[in-house]
């Protein structure tokens, strides 16, 4: 019996890093002590595309170490996803 090759495509650098410089930015999602437990988990679903498990680990680390890293990538793919997550009324940077 033949096994079967597993393909793992990896993200091209490019996509993660900012170009000229080489470094990955992250956007990161702050504590506010305002919203939910809720409205953070749905929010980070809608805006970043996470699953409902990924959103609410995020929440936590967010309430109990203050900030959490949510995406990694260039500032332009970032973004979008922030501005998204401050149009929502969250605090969120790209660092």
């Amino acid at each position: 019996m033949k096994s079967k090759e597993l393909h793992i495509t990896k993200p091209d650098l490019e996509e993660l890093t900012d170009e000229g410089t080489g470094e990955g930015r992250f956007l990161v999602l702050h504590n506010d002590d305002f919203h939910t437990f809720d409205f953070v988990i749905e929010s980070l679903v809608e805006i970043c595309n996470m699953d409902i498990i990924q959103a609410e680990q995020c929440t936590y680390l967010v309430h109990y170490k203050g900030k959490c890293d949510i995406k990694k990538g260039s500032f332009e793919f970032l973004k979008p996803f922030k501005n998204g997550l401050i149009e929502k009324g969250l605090n969120a940077t790209i660092d």
